[in-house]
């Protein structure tokens, strides 16, 4: 390929000329994706001239809460395989002050972290003082995964596993954040119904020092949480989810349901326990959800707003002034990269997440704890990259396209 076209690898094996954008797109409410140009493609990514970091020169978002989970950056210069979860510190902290400077809530060591696929707890813990730290140094707002993934033989008895969550609902807390509660591969295995759902969760919310959040994570995202809250009919699952939280309403501050299944959500969240908020997890159906109906809407807790976090805040900043269409006009337009990031099997969507960090300049690689750059193909990369470089999210699309180029080559393809 010539000139300003570069060739991406299609599924079909063949290759398509692009021609990438050549300025970058500043993301202010009211903007389109595709409009605004005139940022300096020398600037720092997510950085305003002024800003002081992790401080948000627009203030907080107001009318949604709003989290990105986070990923985190590997240590290239260490062995994923003698360690595979050496975190890069610098590096992975900088990208949360880069969230924390849009407005965004950080939510840490999370399934976007790689929490069972790479992230151990030893690393994920480190990462919760870390991050929990940092936050407070920049007021920005955090909450952080527990789960039971320090258990590396199946647990035997419920009380296993509800001293793993103990543990690490412990870590939390002492580092100041809020805790969310995930869901857990042993007590996914060793339930013999609702039942023991119900003992395990009532007992960690009554000794939670503060609220939660409640994390009901779907197969399509981890295939071992199949038939959680004791029953593969989701109806009869979300019928104990609720009873749950009725029972210990003070102690829920929200759920985050992760289905990918915009109907279910809506009507879980209008039986929700005044007070208690529904955060969102449906990458495929956010920008409908979180501008809600006559009877409600969802906060966010989204995977998706790590690449998109300067666009995100910018809509739900169109969403906070009553611009409803503006809202949409900014958000609906990046659905087709979600969709496409978090495509089966969506566990690895963080490929994509990653990916598109390093060509945005968030990290100088692309190197993902436990190798997991690998789990996704050449061409599902390379149109990441067009959906992406067309919704104007590299700040320097000079970078993000060489990049690119260099990708391509190392695999052999002469763009």
């Amino acid at each position: 390929m010539s000139g300003r076209t570069i060739g991406l690898p299609t599924a079909s094996g063949e290759l398509r000329a692009y021609a990438p954008r050549t300025e970058p797109v500043v993301h202010a409410p009211g903007t389109s994706p595709g409009g605004a140009q005139g940022a300096a493609s020398g600037a720092s990514p997510g950085a305003s001239p002024g800003a002081s970091p992790g401080v948000s020169p627009g203030g907080e978002l107001r009318s949604r809460v709003v989290y990105s989970a986070a990923h985190v950056v590997a240590d290239p210069w260490r062995s994923a395989a003698d360690e595979p979860a050496a975190i890069d510190w610098d590096a992975t902290l900088a990208f949360r002050r880069h969230l924390w400077s849009q407005g965004l809530g950080v939510a840490e060591a999370m399934d976007t972290a790689q929490r069972g696929m790479g992230l151990d707890w030893p690393a994920a813990a480190e990462l919760i003082r870390r991050s929990s730290a940092e936050a407070r140094a920049t007021g920005g707002r955090i909450a952080c995964g527990v789960g039971t993934d320090q258990l590396v033989a199946p647990a035997a008895t419920l009380a296993e596993v509800t001293a793993a969550y103990e543990e690490q609902l412990a870590v939390v807390e002492e580092a100041g954040s809020q805790a969310v509660l995930m869901a857990s591969r042993a007590l996914a295995a060793l339930a013999k119904g609702p039942d023991d759902y119900v003992e395990v969760y009532s007992h960690l919310l009554r000794q939670s020092a503060e609220p939660v959040v409640l994390h009901w994570l779907g197969p399509m995202f981890d295939p071992a949480l199949a038939g959680y809250w004791g029953s593969d009919d989701l109806d009869a699952a979300t019928e104990t989810f609720l009873e749950v939280i009725a029972a210990h309403p003070d102690k829920v501050d929200g759920i985050k349901v992760s289905l990918l299944d915009a109907r279910r959500e809506v009507e879980l969240r209008r039986r929700l326990p005044k007070g208690v908020r529904c955060y969102t997890g449906d990458d495929f159906n956010y920008p409908e959800l979180i501008e809600g109906d006559e009877q409600g809407f969802s906060h966010a807790l989204l995977g998706i707003f790590d690449p998109l976090a300067p666009l995100a805040a910018a809509a739900v900043r169109t969403l906070d002034t009553g611009d409803t269409a503006g809202f949409r006009a900014l958000l609906d337009p990046t659905v087709e990269l979600s969709r496409h990031l978090f495509g089966a099997p969506t566990r690895y969507y963080k490929t994509g997440v990653v990916f598109l960090a390093w060509l945005a300049g968030h990290q100088s690689h692309f190197t993902m704890v436990g190798g997991l750059q690998s789990a996704r193909s050449l061409p599902h990369l390379a149109h990441a990259y067009e959906l992406a470089d067309g919704l104007g999210l590299f700040p320097d699309p000079a970078l993000a396209e060489a990049r690119m180029r260099q990708l391509l080559a190392i695999n052999g393809v002469s763009a």
